[in-house]
């Protein structure tokens, strides 16, 4: 993970994947654990990530600004599949899925 912590606030750019690895999809967030909890329930199923069945977290880094945080997802975006591929695999070589480290625990009754 790469972490830029200059600022009061904490923003994610993220990059999610589906179940064969076969999609790419990249995002910025202000809140990780609730945006992959809306992408893992299609909260818009209209949505890419929808569609694609892209929810699985691959990559992510961490921003103290916004304006940061989106000119870097910018950034990804223009990258060619391979280049991102390059950059995932430097911190995740194996593709895992780190979805669960970002869990939303719901009370139970």
């Amino acid at each position: 993970m790469i972490e830029y912590t200059e600022g009061i606030y904490t923003y994610y750019v993220y990059i999610l994947t589906n179940k064969n690895r076969t999609v790419l999809y990249t995002g910025v967030t202000n809140n990780l654990k609730q945006r992959l909890h809306q992408h893992e329930n299609k909260v818009n199923p209209e949505s890419f990530t929808a569609r694609y069945k892209a929810h699985n977290l691959i990559y992510f880094e961490k921003f103290g600004w916004i304006q940061l945080a989106i000119e870097r997802e910018k950034e990804i975006k223009n990258l060619t599949r391979e280049k991102k591929l390059q950059l995932i695999k430097e911190i995740n070589p194996d593709l895992e899925f780190w979805n669960e480290k970002f869990k939303i625990e719901f009370p139970t009754e």
